[in-house]
């Protein structure tokens, strides 16, 4: 794994780059958030972006989704994968937040992971994201950076999630935390690809284990 200092180089390069990166999901609100994380799994947020905008102004509260109906839910977003599962997952999320929690989203992070559909990482994109929070949301970008770079090791998303936490504590400012996440994400999208990765156009070529 890498050393601290390299660690160190590696953010602040991203952060010069793009000094405050942002979730791609288009939202409105936490609940419009919250649903479109949950339909982001195993798909692109491209592909999310493009079935919400008509989804969203049908339905943009819990007590809309569940007048619109798990069917009419479908309709919106067949062209999302596992959309059948997902929208099981939505109703059911609404539900609770109805009538659990009076509409609202809980903000704590252990009350969030009883909702419907709603896993760890879920609950830390949502966190991160809406709230600026330092979580780290593993996803198959952050997964597959952190091991092929050399910032944290880790088999499943949980190990890397603790290790990477334990790598960029008092190593990256405790105000770029929240970016953190967000900065690994972009790059293993448009730059550190699972197959072809863009090692000739990277900011951090050369601190990169290359660990293929």
């Amino acid at each position: 794994m890498l050393s601290a200092d390299k660690i160190r180089e590696i953010f602040a390069r991203f952060k010069r780059l793009n000094p405050e990166p942002k979730c791609e999901l288009n939202y409105s609100s936490d609940y419009t958030l919250l649903v479109a994380i949950v339909l982001s799994a195993q798909t692109t947020d491209k592909n999310v972006n493009k079935a919400t905008p008509a989804l969203f102004a049908a339905a943009d509260t819990p007590e809309k989704m569940l007048a619109l109906g798990e069917e009419k839910l479908k309709t919106h977003i067949r062209s999302i994968g596992l959309f059948n599962n997902k929208a099981k997952s939505i109703m059911a999320l609404s539900k609770d937040l109805v009538e659990k929690y009076g509409g609202k989203i809980p903000t704590d992070f252990d009350t969030l992971q009883t909702l419907a559909g709603v896993g760890r990482k879920t609950a830390n994109v949502f966190l991160n994201t809406f709230y600026g929070k330092p979580t780290f949301g593993v996803d198959t970008h952050v997964l597959r950076l952190c091991n092929r770079i050399g910032i944290a090791a880790g088999k499943t998303p949980l190990e890397v999630e603790k290790n990477l936490a334990k790598a960029v504590k008092g190593v990256v400012p405790d105000e770029d935390l929240k970016y953190v996440a967000h900065w690994l994400v972009l790059h293993g999208r448009y730059v550190c690809a699972a197959k072809k990765p863009a090692c000739d156009a990277c900011p951090i070529a050369d601190l990169c284990e290359k660990n293929f």
